[in-house]
């Protein structure tokens, strides 16, 4: 049936998938096109990238010139429509007052989630990522190693579209033949900082990024994602038909109408509901699994519609959470019953446990060497065409406290530069060069230095730990009526040593390039490090492990407590790599939406 309301869905799913983004999509796509009918509850509303994008829209066409408001942080074209770091009617609060303990998080209330304005940044978690307890002792390890979630990996790159190159860097993961795209070429800020970069060691190599460079083979790829599955192979070519390549004009945060970037509603949502195995219901705010107490088996999900104010309930025989890591840990904290009395799934005491962001930090300056450029177009494919991974493994493991680092996880670096699109911020804050200059002068000085600054973005890793988690606040609901979550955070040494050294090391980058830093870089980490929540990273509260007592979910993302329950979303990871966490999200999805596939078929759920 496709797009249905409360009044309209069927009764009789085999699968209720939560949620629309990466996991929720992924598993829905791969459900549905084995065959396996699905209803999808959206919180958010309906939205359509191919009529909602402002793809030729100048910042001068829009309000404030697109600058960022509390509305819309990230500017009046981001693609985020009702969605950011605080919603109306529902709040979360924090466990303290102190900013360094504040956890900001971010919801996306639309069909598709955080897919239609994420990076597109798409990293392979590599094999230390997966058993870093056993490389240095800290955290937990995973369940499953990369060689065993590597097929998944390429079958994600293969379906989204992924650009970059193989590097054959320590941690890196290349890519067999054919799954990914050619790079872009990197602009010509972006070579300055190769070329001085790799005088002090740091390699900087092409990013890899959910964006078509060229049209996807639709004539074979479909055949290696769905071997044996003719109707899939069919559904799928015709879906990667319709999506074309960048032409390079639009920023990708801004949602794609052409489908060149990845987003749910453009890639894993069309083939899924043309195969008539999903319906979706957008608006549908859920709260709670519902448990059927005779067989201990979830048996449904319990929703608000949003657009008439009534609680409803559906059933199937499995339910897959993927409403975003706490999101989904909220309804199951919410999911309470005589068998649960600490939430649904909670028999180890771990639900909400271990949540984890990304560590960021940050730090720009303005290079001579790019001023007075030709006038050319550095649009390019809206985002980042090279980056640094993180080079020094060779100084961490059991070595790390000897190794004079002072730090045992690493960081990637993510950077910026170019002639881009002149917004409300263009010419802004140049009083550290200028002086202060006005009128012509000021004039002059825009036009001379515009092009010719760069910015460095470091993301790093986190390594969980019993301060940072979220629970239930005891006396606030959001304007539904369901609970809300109070977080509780802390950044540990390790985290804020790592902030301190991206500084360090972007500062020696910009001189390098015989730039100067705007400022100076804080080399006091507990300042230098970004607020937790604030790179929109977050995983764990829910993780998988091979221990139920010291875990939430087991190697597939199912529960160990209930076996027809499945999170697809971040909250299973056991740790949170540098690796921006998407990928590793849509893999892991398609993982456990291909074993539930087979439990269905054998009628072991």
């Amino acid at each position: 049936m496709g797009f249905v309301t409360p009044r309209t869905l069927q009764r009789d799913y085999d699968v209720i998938v939560v949620g629309s983004g990466a996991g929720g999509g992924q598993a829905a796509y791969t459900l549905a096109l084995e065959g396996v009918k699905v209803l999808m509850l959206e919180a958010g509303r309906h939205y359509d990238p191919a009529t909602e994008t402002p793809m030729f829209q100048s910042y001068a066409d829009a309000p404030l010139r697109g600058a960022g408001t509390p509305d819309k942080p990230f500017g009046f074209y981001d693609a985020t429509i009702d969605g950011g770091w605080a919603v109306p009617g529902e709040p979360y609060t924090q466990a303290s007052a102190d900013e360094a303990q504040k956890f900001d998080w971010w919801r996306a209330r639309m069909l598709g989630g955080r897919t239609n304005h994420w990076g597109r940044i798409a990293l392979r978690n590599g094999p230390y990522d997966f058993k870093p307890y056993s490389r240095d002792g800290l955290g937990f390890d995973w369940p499953i190693g990369y060689d065993e979630l590597a097929p998944y990996y390429d079958k994600v790159e293969m379906l989204i579209g992924v650009y970059g190159s193989n590097e054959g860097l320590e941690n890196t993961p290349d890519s067999p033949e054919g799954c990914l795209l050619p790079a872009p070429a990197a602009r010509v800020g972006e070579r300055l900082i190769q070329q001085r970069a790799a005088k002090l060691g740091i390699p900087v190599v092409p990013i890899h990024r959910a964006v078509l460079t060229q049209a996807l083979d639709h004539q074979t790829l479909p055949a290696k994602l769905h071997p044996g599955n003719p109707n899939a192979q069919r559904l799928v070519a015709q879906a990667m038909r319709e999506r074309a390549a960048c032409f390079w004009a639009t920023p990708c945060s801004r949602g794609c109408s052409i489908k060149a970037t990845y987003q749910s509603p453009a890639v894993h949502l069309p083939p899924a509901l043309a195969s008539g195995k999903l319906d979706i219901v957008c608006n549908a705010m859920a709260y709670e699994v519902t448990l059927d107490k005779t067989t201990g088996k979830a048996s449904g999900v319990r929703f608000v519609d949003k657009t008439t104010g009534k609680h409803e309930a559906v059933t199937a025989r499995a339910v897959v959470l993927a409403a975003s890591a706490c999101e989904s840990v909220r309804i199951l904290l919410n999911s309470k019953s005589a068998s649960f009395p600490d939430g649904l799934a909670n028999s180890s005491g771990l639900l909400g446990r271990y949540v984890m962001d990304t560590v960021g930090s940050d730090l720009d300056g303005q290079v001579p060497l790019l001023e007075d450029l030709p006038a050319h177009n550095e649009d390019g494919a809206g985002g980042s065409h090279l980056y640094a991974p993180w080079w020094l493994y060779g100084r961490q493991g059991q070595a790390w406290q000897r190794s004079g680092l002072g730090f045992p996880r690493g960081y990637h670096i993510e950077l910026s530069t170019g002639r881009r699109m002149p917004s409300l911020g263009t010419g802004a804050g140049l009083e550290w060069l200028t002086q202060g200059s006005y009128g012509q002068r000021f004039k002059q000085d825009v036009r001379r230095t515009y092009g010719s600054f760069v910015y460095f973005a470091g993301r790093g890793e986190m390594i969980p730990n019993e301060q940072s988690y979220c629970e239930i606040d005891p006396g606030t609901k959001d304007k539904w009526g369901i609970p809300v979550l109070r977080f509780h955070w802390q950044w540990s040494e390790h985290e804020a040593a790592q902030a301190a050294h991206m500084q360090k090391t972007f500062a020696e980058v910009i001189e390098a390039m015989g730039g100067r830093v705007n400022g100076q870089p804080e080399l006091d980490g507990r300042k230098a490090i970004a607020a937790g929540g604030s790179i929109i990273h977050e995983v764990g509260g829910a993780i998988m492990g091979s221990d139920p007592k010291r875990s939430v979910t087991n190697r597939w993302c199912q529960t160990w407590d209930v076996k027809n329950l499945f999170i697809t979303d971040g909250a299973p990871f056991a740790s949170n790599a540098d690796k921006n966490p998407t990928l590793t999200i849509m893999a892991l999805a398609w993982r456990a939406a291909d074993h539930l596939v087979e439990q269905l078929r054998r009628k072991e759920i």
